[in-house]
């Protein structure tokens, strides 16, 4: 009886501390799967928040330092290095997250063992080149071009190998879940680096022009990279037993050459707008877009974080022929994607001001802008990260082809009204190019997978 009186009876009243215990454990809670994403990508988020934070500080110090002018130019260079240095890994980084898993997965420690080491060689080995070709580029193009840019064109070449290498890294970290090591020194060493060496520059007397801080810039990015290499070697060793290796190059390049398409036509889509508009506009315009899609970025932080912890266990529960895993994986994703990216997205908008005119008074007119780019975030956000998915089931030509035709759409409508509309056609013609490549990667996925990638609606 008495057993049965206390399972009966009315739990006691639960205290504030209890209820957010409560509430915690539910939200990292669940299944492991869904724990352990959880915090990863809990991890990942907090990560990137406080680098968007020191890099949002970056860019303030850097427009009041340089003016608008050197400003533009230094966004417009530094453009094209995020751009460039995401394709110029041949794929390897994003693949990574594939490979790895596969390999672990089917026990080839041999190949594992010679793709930690051989697919980083190979990046700085290709990106090497590509960056003395583009250098020759900008020497060739140099009488056409504007004369305060061609230096800083040049520092970002020397920029390019480590910015690849630091992203292959990145790879091969998340790809064992060490999501720290993979991203606070691109992330938060980098930021730090770049406003230290900038304030230096101006504390010894400095013109802080656009190609001292392109500099900076340069040496912040090897910096970090090479401290990020070493403490990477350290932990692989310790993590894999030595033995022998095999380069099975061509298996990576037939892995990683798929989804580097996907992943340059992704790029190309979300730097079209800053790139376009320097063409068209005054430099003063474009560095006003850049401070509005910084103050956008925390929303992208939140896809970001679930894409990086998802993909290299999309490759691994396909591997293992676990369906009914990966789909409730996949609905999981989605909905940690979409519902924080509508709150952070809402609560942007309403400090959107403030947040503007810390680059300066100027800057503030750019919130309309603000207002019509956030939606093409959202509705983004609302299929998760299914271009991983596609990716890591062997899907990417059919994903990049979806990337492509968003691309080439985000290209004409900016140059049908960026030349009169300015940063406000520039944030109209990517929100409508994002929700036509929403629409088609939902109907993919539908049609090849059989799933509905979709936050809300019926399964």
């Amino acid at each position: 009886m008495a057993v049965i009186q206390s399972q009966s009876a009315t739990p006691a009243p639960a205290g504030p501390l209890a209820r957010l215990r409560g509430l915690v454990a539910g939200l990292l809670g669940g299944s492991h799967e869904a724990s352990v994403t959880k915090r990863l990508a809990g991890t990942i988020f907090i990560i990137r928040v406080i680098s968007a934070a020191i890099a949002y500080l970056a860019q303030i110090l850097l427009a009041r330092w340089m003016g608008a002018s050197d400003y533009g130019i230094y966004v417009y260079v530094w453009t094209w290095v995020l751009l460039l240095g995401s394709m110029l890994d041949l794929g390897i980084a994003p693949s990574a997250q594939k490979i790895i898993p596969e390999y672990r997965t089917r026990g080839e420690l041999a190949l594992l063992r010679g793709f930690l080491s051989g697919g980083r060689w190979l990046t700085l080995a290709s990106s090497g080149i590509i960056a003395l070709l583009l250098a020759g580029v900008v020497h060739l193009l140099s009488p056409w071009m504007d004369p305060n840019s061609i230096v800083p064109l040049y520092i970002g070449c020397l920029t390019l190998p480590a910015f690849v290498v630091a992203n292959t890294q990145d790879g091969i970290a998340r790809s064992h879940d060490w999501m720290q090591l993979g991203l606070m020194p691109q992330f938060i060493i980098r930021q730090g680096l770049i406003i230290g060496l900038t304030a230096g520059a101006l504390a010894l007397g400095l013109n802080l022009g656009a190609t001292a801080a392109m500099a900076a810039s340069a040496a912040a990015v090897w910096i970090s990279m090479i401290g990020q290499m070493i403490v990477l070697n350290r932990r692989l060793v310790s993590h894999i037993e030595p033995g022998e290796k095999a380069h099975d190059v061509k298996g990576w390049l037939a892995t990683s050459l798929p989804i580097l398409l996907v992943e340059s036509f992704y790029q190309l889509l979300s730097y079209t707008d800053v790139l376009m508009l320097q063409q068209f506009r005054p430099s003063e315009e474009v560095g006003v877009y850049f401070a509005v899609v910084k103050t956008l970025a925390l929303v992208s932080f939140i896809h970001y974080a679930m894409a990086a912890t998802t993909a290299h266990r999309f490759a691994e529960y396909n591997a293992l022929g676990d369906k009914d895993r990966l789909s409730a994986y996949v609905a999981h994703a989605i909905k940690w994607t979409f519902w924080p990216s509508l709150l952070a997205t809402a609560a942007l908008l309403v400090v959107g001001k403030p947040l503007l005119w810390l680059f300066g008074p100027n800057f503030v007119g750019g919130y309309d802008i603000m207002l019509v780019a956030a939606i093409g975030l959202i509705v983004r956000s609302a299929i998760g990260p299914v271009e991983r998915l596609l990716n890591m089931l062997g899907h990417q030509q059919i994903c990049a082809a979806a990337y492509a035709v968003a691309f080439f759409m985000n290209v004409g409508l900016c140059m049908a009204l960026v030349p009169r509309y300015g940063g406000m056609g520039a944030a109209a013609s990517t929100s409508l190019s994002l929700t036509f490549e929403t629409i088609l990667l939902f109907y993919v996925v539908r049609s090849r997978l059989g799933l509905h990638v979709l936050a809300f609606g019926k399964r």
